[in-house]
This record gives structure tokens, C-alpha cells and sequence, in this order.
């Protein structure tokens, strides 16, 4: 079978059904696909008969396969035994480098030094490996819309084409350092022989020869950010006589200077001011203006989990307004003060701020509030609330075996560490490709008590769906709902139960997915905590 008979509905390894093809090069095909075992989309790659590096593009997939840095591309599969030779990998959502510069000019240099730091350790951990990519360009450096960096293609790439390299380190730093290059001027730097860097960007001017340095293009770039340029590529007016040659001692100069955390979803523009900041890992610049809206009351700052009101003091020197009857408006006569009367109106007024209060610590991340009722009496929530102990959870998924149920995978989101996250496969809708109702994390007490919130961290993008569940067994179908929220995630997302419920077992169910934290559509949660009475 060649490469050209083969047409979208293909099955490969009875798995993965091939849709649409991306790209077609020298006898090799990239499809998007779909693995129809664990229903997420994956990238597969196909060869025509007399391709030339199929046994090399293999053998490289496997070895990548076993690379465990979340910036490079996973390798789920590769086989050359049948007649048609493959390779599957993960498949990426987002804006590449070359993307980005090409629709919104340069990046701000902070950001541009972050995101090449990523993609310098991300390279380096490759190297260790004994796997160089030797093909770089700004289109194999992305940043997914889950908020995170992704170089496309070590290893494979190179095998595809048949590149090598008496030095691969050397070549690896300066693709890094072209890509740099680039997300710093917006311009092309030269590119190896044999590859185009992006034709439709700009070439770089040479001066002296040389290109040109990118304080010479671009006004503004840092004078240490120019120097590490300069260094990798060996231009500037001065040919230093220290050199960056290797991918680890380019993250390591990067490490060295300022450095802007990078937005959540992909986009980096050039010079847009974030106009929206919110207290969860990342800094979300405005995408859109907004339309005017009133004056909201004067807030403290919100915290992840919770934010209180606190009422807006009058501004210094305000005149207290006095109460006039309609015969007194032209004299001075002024109706007494009923102290009583405020005192009512003062303990109303601290009432209503409470309810408040209330109200906003029930929303979800997106500003909507959480679909629980508000506390019935002071008991809902007690004085004596305490943080209940998790003695295990697991995955839930009752149609299939997402790939979240692996032992020990669950237990990473009560380790009490933020940065391990239990997380389940990914999908290809929203709405798990409609094969299932949701997937997700059970928590268990170790015996019935008392619960009256619950608390998820939630790495993922807004536009997630949660209902909170809770029973005396771990049979999905017995458990009650207790709280729901729509449009959660980035951040702490608090679950006030209407009433208190005694229980021993906790879902924290997904029934609407968003972009987890390596930008694809699946369920994930850092942390979860359970309040309650003992």
C-alpha cells in the first residue's frame, strides 16, 4: 500500500483511524488522527513503500518515546514489521514561534527569553538522552493553548530527512539561537543548508557581511539578551571569544537574565499591555477590549480559593449628606440624627455585606458562581470546620480505561504538592467525542464524616464543567450531587455544599472538559482538600 492510496477512515493497527492529512513531504504523509481506543486525537505519520528513512525515522521514534520532558512531543507507537511503516505521537494545539511573529511582530523581549529557556532545557534533557533534533526552526517551537512550550520533532525530524551532524550540540545552540533571533526582531536568521526558515517572515539584513545583531534591528532588546545572540550565532561587530555551543549552556545564560512569566493560553503579542490579572500560576493578558462597564465595589485582592468584601470607605473630605424635610429646604433647620435608626440600618448594611461575601467565594475562576445554594443556617458552615484527611483516591471513568486510572497516578493530587497533578487522557471534544458522560477523581475518607466543602486546584483553562458527588460507596450510580460549577478552572475553585452531608466517598466529576496544562482537552487536578466535621 503506498502512501497515496491511502485515504482518511484508514485503520492502522485496527487504532488509529486516520482523518485528514496535514502535510506531504519527500514520501512521507503526517494525518491527524484518532485513537479510537482511548478516543483523543494523535498525530500519525505514514510512509510510501520506497521511502528511504523508514527504519532510521522508527528507530529515533522509539528512542524518543522513551524521553520524559513534558516541552517534547510524546511518542506513543511506531512499527515498520507490516508493510505500511508508521509513527504516532501526541497531537498539539497551539501557535507556533513563526506564527506568532508573523501576526503580531516581535515578541517583548522578557517573554522571548522565556520561551527559549524552555525550549534550551527542553532540548538539553534530549541531548542527555543521546537524541538531537538538528532540524530546528521557529516552526517547531510552540506554545500550546493550555498554556505551555513544545519543540516538535527531536529525533524524528532529523531521521526524516537524513540530517546528521559531526557536532549536533553546536547545531541544536544555534537553531535555539535562531529561533531567539526571530522571536526578538520578527526578522529570519540564516537557516542550515538544505532548509528555509520561514519564507514568510522577513530575512535578516546582514552587516559586514554578517547578520545583523538584534539591537541593531529592533530597538529596545536587552543588551544581555543581544550578547547571548551574538554569542550563539557568532555575528555582531566583535566575534566573541565566548561562544555558546551546546543547547544546556544556552538555558543556562538564559537562566541569567529578566525573564516575563508567560500567559496562559497561546498568543504571545509584541507590546500588549495585560489589562487582567487574577491570582492563580500565570498572568492572563486581555485578548479583547472590554466595553465599559460600572464601577464594581472596592474589593480586596481575591485570593485562589476565596475573596471577602469589605465596604468602600467615603473619599477624604466627602460631605455627610444631611436629610431635609420639603418645608426646610430653604433654611438652615436640619431633622435629628436618629442614632438608634442607624444603628439598625449599620447592623442591615453588615448583613448584606456578609451575603455578599458569600456569593463571591462561591464563584468558580471564570467570575460565575458555583451552582450550590447558600447556607441554610450558621450550622452549614461551623466555626469548627476542620480539613478532613484523604486516605486514597482514584480514577473514575465507567465506560473504558482512561488512562487516569493508573495506580498511583490518582495519589498525586493529595501529596500535598502543587506541581503533581493527577490528569486523564485526553480527548478530542469537549464532550469526550460523545462516548461518554465524564471521567473523574474519587477521594476516599476512610470512613463516613461530616463534609461541608470542597476545595479542587484545577491547572487546566477556563471552560470546564464539575459537578461535585458524594456517597457512602464508590458505585458511581449511588452517589448524590452536592455542588456544581460551569467555566471553572485556572486556579482554586472552592464547593460550598448546601447542607452538610455525611459520607465517605467524594467525585470530583468532569462532565465538560478544557485544556489541561500540556494543552490538550482532559480532566486535571493538583490538589483537592475536604472540609468538614470529624
Amino acid at each position: 500500500m503506498s502512501t497515496s492510496t491511502i485515504e482518511p477512515g484508514t485503520r492502522l493497527a485496527g487504532r488509529y483511524r486516520l482523518e485528514s492529512r496535514v502535510s506531504e513531504v519527500g514520501g512521507s504523509t503526517l494525518w491527524k488522527a484518532i485513537d479510537e481506543i482511548l478516543a483523543r486525537a494523535v498525530a500519525v505519520r505514514t510512509f510510501a513503500p520506497d521511502f528511504p528513512h523508514v527504519k532510521e525515522v522508527v528507530t529515533a521514534a522509539r528512542a524518543a518515546s522513551r524521553l520524559t520532558d513534558p516541552r517534547l512531543t510524546q511518542v506513543f507507537d511506531a512499527d515498520d514489521s507490516d508493510e505500511l511503516a508508521y509513527v504516532v505521537s501526541e497531537w498539539v494545539s497551539g501557535e507556533t514561534l513563526h506564527g506568532m511573529v508573523a501576526a503580531r511582530g516581535p515578541l517583548e523581549p522578557g517573554r522571548a527569553a522565556t520561551l527559549l529557556y524552555e525550549a534550551a532545557q527542553a532540548i538539553a534533557a534530549g541531548h542527555a538522552a543521546g537524541l538531537a533534533h538538528l532540524w530546528l526552526s521557529p516552526d517547531d517551537l510552540l506554545w500550546t493553548t493550555g498554556g505551555t512550550v513544545k519543540v516538535l520533532g527531536l529525533g524524528v525530524e532529523a531521521a526524516l530527512f537524513g540530517v546528521t551532524a559531526e557536532n549536533p550540540a553546536l547545531m541544536d545552540a544555534q537553531g535555539l539561537g535562531r529561533m531567539l533571533y526571530t522571536a526578538l526582531t520578527a526578522h529570519s536568521a540564516q537557516a542550515p543548508e538544505g532548509r528555509a526558515d520561514n519564507g514568510a517572515l522577513p530575512a535578516a539584513p546582514l552587516a559586514d557581511g554578517r547578520l545583523s545583531t538584534p539591537r541593531q534591528l529592533r530597538a529596545g532588546v536587552p543588551e544581555a539578551l543581544d550578547a547571548i545572540v551574538c554569542r550563539t550565532l557568532g555575528i555582531g561587530p566583535g566575534i566573541t571569544a565566548d561562544p555558546i555551543s551546546t543547547p544546556a549552556a544556552l538555558a543556562e545564560a538564559l537562566a541569567g537574565v529578566h525573564r516575563t512569566p508567560l500567559p496562559l493560553f497561546a498568543g504571545l503579542g509584541a507590546h500588549r499591555p495585560a489589562t487582567v490579572t487574577r491570582t492563580t500560576p500565570s498572568t492572563i493578558p486581555a485578548t479583547a477590549p472590554q466595553a465599559p462597564r460600572p464601577a464594581p465595589p472596592r474589593t480586596a485582592p481575591r485570593p485562589a480559593a476565596r475573596q471577602h468584601v469589605s465596604p468602600t470607605p467615603p473619599p477624604p473630605n466627602a460631605r455627610t449628606p444631611t436629610t431635609r424635610t420639603p418645608h426646610s429646604a430653604g433654611s438652615a433647620a436640619r431633622q435629628p440624627v436618629n442614632r438608634p435608626l442607624i444603628a439598625v440600618a449599620a447592623a442591615l448594611a453588615t448583613i448584606v455585606v456578609g451575603i455578599g461575601g458569600w456569593q463571591i467565594t462561591h464563584m468558580g475562576a471564570s467570575g460565575k458562581p458555583v451552582k450550590s445554594s447558600p447556607p441554610a443556617s450558621a450550622s452549614t458552615a461551623p466555626a469548627t470546620s476542620v480539613k478532613l484527611p484523604l486516605t486514597e483516591a482514584f480514577g473514575v471513568d465507567p465506560v473504558g480505561d482512561d488512562g487516569g486510572k493508573a495506580p498511583g497516578k490518582a495519589r498525586l493530587a493529595i501529596d500535598g504538592k502543587a506541581d503533581t497533578a493527577w490528569r486523564s487522557s485526553f480527548y478530542t471534544s469537549p464532550d469526550f467525542g460523545k462516548l461518554k458522560k465524564g471521567v473523574g477523581l474519587m477521594v476516599d475518607l476512610g470512613s463516613a464524616k461530616t463534609i461541608t466543602e470542597v476545595t479542587t486546584d484545577m491547572p487546566i483553562s477556563q471552560g470546564a464543567s464539575v459537578e461535585i458527588r458524594a456517597g457512602d460507596s464508590k458505585s458511581l450510580d449511588s452517589l448524590k450531587q452536592v455542588a456544581s460549577a460551569d467555566n471553572v478552572g485556572g486556579g482554586k475553585t472552592s464547593f460550598r455544599l448546601a447542607k452538610p452531608s455525611t459520607v465517605r466517598y467524594v467525585l470530583i466529576w468532569f462532565t465538560k472538559l478544557s485544556a489541561g496544562s500540556d494543552g490538550q482537552l482532559r480532566a486535571e487536578v493538583s490538589e483537592v482538600t475536604v472540609q468538614g466535621r470529624r
